[in-house]
């Protein structure tokens, strides 16, 4: 079981924010993101979030991977720091057929272009076990997620999903690919953006449907390059 270090000075919302990093990890296995710790925190603004986080970070009861979205974790429960290789299948975009390994198989690739490599510490061990892909984002549908254009998430393979979760999708019958948040509706489902000025792409219930994938993880662009 994973224990939180107390220190002196630390502010009512300081306290909070480890509590939640806590209970968070041991609930889910993996850190949480910025907008679930303010969420969490009752704090309404991510630069805030940060500004706490920061302070914690000076006082080393955290550690920060500011390149992924999930990178805020306690520096007592760091592992020894093995790294996972996880291959870069593709982009993610309308009209592009989603290439994702097969169930028991695993994809290697030599290519440091088509691959990223991630520390398992930041992961739940059922995650660090499955058949980890990734996929390039292209075009802004996420950018209230904080998922721009040329990000790569991290995805599990799967078939099914829950409302509200955000998942690769194909639609065989509009040759579209897209990577939105899903809900199951009366009539069929609702892929939701997470940007205002676009609207939800509406799937009847008789319209063939695949999910591929459930986002784990968000790698951040940085000057152009994915790292």
């Amino acid at each position: 079981m994973m224990m939180v270090r107390k220190s002196k000075g630390l502010g009512e919302r300081h306290q909070k924010i480890l509590k939640f990093l806590k209970e968070y990890q041991d609930k889910n296995g993996y850190p949480p993101s910025i907008r679930e710790i303010g969420e969490s925190t009752d704090i309404s603004s991510t630069s805030v979030v940060n500004y706490y986080l920061d302070q914690l970070e000076k006082r080393g009861l955290i550690e920060r991977d500011r390149k992924i979205s999930r990178g805020v974790r306690l520096t007592n429960q760091v592992p020894t720091g093995e790294m996972l290789r996880i291959p870069i299948m593709g982009p993610i975009a309308a009209g592009m057929p989603l290439l994702v390994p097969d169930a028991g198989t695993t994809f290697e690739t030599e290519n440091e272009a088509h691959a990223v490599e991630i520390a398992r510490s930041l992961l739940s061990e059922r995650e660090a076990g499955t058949n980890l892909f990734a996929l390039e984002v292209d075009g802004d549908s996420m950018i209230d997620a904080m998922i721009n254009d040329g990000d790569i998430v991290v995805m599990k393979p799967c078939i099914e999903a829950r409302n509200g979760e955000m998942v690769a999708v194909w639609l065989p019958g509009r040759d579209e690919t897209t990577l939105k948040y899903f809900y199951q509706e009366k009539n069929g489902y609702r892929l939701q953006p997470a940007n205002p000025t676009m609207d939800a792409i509406l799937i009847d219930k008789d319209e063939p449907l695949e999910i591929k994938g459930k986002v784990v993880m968000v790698i951040r662009k940085v000057e152009s390059t994915v790292v």
